[in-house]
């Protein structure tokens, strides 16, 4: 497995080494000594799974308190990942990193605590994946608006298309209204 740096701090791409012969394929999605030794020291305590249609975006999302580590993957189909950093101590505040993770790359995301996270659906359909490092807590979750001008993520959505939204991430709140870490 490899692990390498994106451009914001702390958020790392993780690919995996494929296995593949006659039968199949074999990878490894986690190994707490090997993301130890590349700095992820985290103990994930829940796994979520979430099935969505092309053009859903789920996100921007994180809890306030009781932050979350996640690390992200897609079983099956293609997204583009975005993650977010909130946290006002960083160099990086503010600034998004986008990625498409799709089945065939065998990528994973690590996205730790301290940062928004969304992703757009690109394929029909999409299975994605994702390890946390706390429990959901509803009371602490926020979502900040995907389409933030202050952030201004490129989401790669076809011309004209508009992202198939929950009520919830429809009524977001705006960046410089969000509740943020110091």
């Amino acid at each position: 497995m490899k692990v390498e740096a994106t451009p914001l701090a702390d958020l790392k791409l993780v690919r995996a080494d494929v296995f593949q012969d006659a039968r199949g394929v074999f990878l490894e999605t986690w190994n707490a000594r090997e993301f130890a030794r590349a700095g992820i020291d985290a103990e994930f305590v829940q796994d979520n799974l979430s099935i969505s249609v092309q053009h859903t975006l789920r996100g921007l999302h994180y809890q306030v308190e009781k932050p979350q580590g996640k690390l992200v993957r897609v079983v099956q189909g293609e997204v583009f990942d975005v993650a977010v950093d909130i946290r006002r101590s960083s160099p990086t505040f503010g600034c998004w990193y986008g990625d498409v993770i799709t089945a065939k790359r065998n990528l994973a995301l690590w996205i730790p605590p301290g940062f928004a996270h969304g992703f757009l659906v690109l394929s029909q359909v999409a299975t994605f994946e994702y390890k946390c490092t706390d429990f959901y807590a509803p009371e602490h979750e926020r979502a900040i608006r995907w389409n933030d001008p202050d952030i201004g993520i490129e989401w790669p959505l076809p011309e004209g298309a508009e992202p198939k939204l929950s009520d919830k991430d429809a009524a977001a709140t705006a960046f410089r209204d969000a509740d943020t870490y110091s």
